[in-house]
């Protein structure tokens, strides 16, 4: 597990934030530079502007690569060495194994990007979220479905406790508003007889509920090139088409594929400089998961100056926040069905990417 030169001090003089972030594969390494990048903006900023009561804030970074057994490995090795909190994490099922981990050794942990609604499964008061839920922003998706005049709507699904919860909160929301969800099990179709099986179904929506890469961009490929299937909607729920190595692997035909992401739409003052900084340090326009990393900073940063680094103090801190993050005012709260304390609500949007332009992102909903 590989720490950036400089993120790790040992002399006990700085104030410690365990970072987990998926930097290699099998993880989606773009989301994780995202996320990496507005941890260790908003942990500059914080530094230029005095520190922790004249403490450096730090942070210990290690790489998930999207593998649950080593995030909870990184949580007991984080605690070792003697972090304050943990923050990050981008994937659901890893996110949700470092939680448990976190509840069972009483380190505070604040989750940047990871959505499963029951991230420990009992109530905890160790864990906080940023994130929304997935039953929340999911719904969302499917009125957007709806609005649209899609009622028959295929998914395209792999084993996963995150997938298998999305299609579950398709189905269970869609069902009694005359929707209908047919489950396509990528285990036993290849990508071009998923085609066939849209055109029996006659859906008239797709929904990748799949791994990034493959197979999403290859179903992608196959369903634009059938001529029968001229007039479906693909859609990205989990939000592939976010970063822009799908308009890399897919050209003109990462386009028009609806996917949610978490910004208001204006953002605010601080949004707006932020945008500018985050930028400038990735390259690139930043991504909804770029702003998550520099607000899981900005509050655990108001939290360690108010409460200071005691674990159970900052833990116990998690109700009182308020916060000013770059998508609006941050507290936490109990909400029916989830584990944790949750942020509620980040604003939600339905964005695909402008056929005219693929690098211009359209707001199609709001929710």
């Amino acid at each position: 597990m590989n720490t950036p030169p400089g993120a790790e001090r040992t002399d006990g003089s700085s104030v410690q934030i365990g970072a987990l972030v998926p930097l290699t594969r099998p993880g989606w390494v773009q989301a994780g530079q995202h996320l990496l990048a507005g941890l260790e903006l908003a942990v500059r900023e914080v530094n230029d502007d005095g520190g922790i009561a004249g403490r450096p804030l730090e942070l210990v970074v290690r790489d998930t690569a999207a593998d649950p057994q080593r995030a909870a490995a990184a949580v007991d090795e984080l605690a070792r060495l003697g972090v304050a909190a943990l923050a990050g994490e981008y994937h659901s099922v890893v996110a949700r194994a470092a939680a448990a981990r976190a509840d069972a050794l009483g380190l505070p942990y604040l989750c940047s990007s990871a959505v499963l609604d029951t991230l420990t499964e009992q109530p905890t008061e160790w864990v906080a979220r940023l994130a929304p839920a997935q039953s929340h922003g999911w719904q969302i998706y499917a009125d957007f479905l709806l609005g649209t005049g899609h009622s028959r709507i295929a998914v395209a699904t792999q084993p996963s406790v995150y997938w298998a919860s999305g299609a579950r909160i398709l189905r269970d929301y869609l069902a009694p508003r005359g929707g209908t969800v047919i489950e396509l099990d990528m285990r036993a179709l290849a990508p071009a007889a998923v085609c066939d099986e849209l055109v029996d179904n006659r859906a008239t929506a797709l929904l990748l509920l799949v791994g990034h890469p493959e197979p999403a961009v290859s179903i992608v490929k196959s369903v634009r090139r059938d001529r029968r299937l001229a007039e479906i909607m693909i859609g990205a729920p989990a939000g592939q088409p976010e970063f822009a190595e799908w308009a890399t692997l897919l050209g003109d035909d990462s386009a028009a594929i609806p996917f949610l992401r978490y910004l208001p739409e204006r953002l605010s003052p601080l949004g707006a400089r932020v945008e500018t900084a985050l930028r400038e340090r990735l390259a690139a326009a930043p991504s909804f998961v770029a702003f998550e990393g520099y607000d899981t900073v900005a509050v655990l940063a108001d939290v360690l100056r108010s409460h200071g680094a005691d674990r159970t103090r900052i833990a116990a801190s998690w109700p009182r926040v308020a916060v000013e993050g770059t998508r609006g005012q941050i507290r936490f709260s109990r909400m029916p069905g989830i584990s944790v304390w949750q942020w509620a609500w980040t604003p939600v949007q339905v964005v695909d990417r402008d056929p005219a332009e693929p690098d211009r992102l359209r707001i199609l909903h709001t929710g």
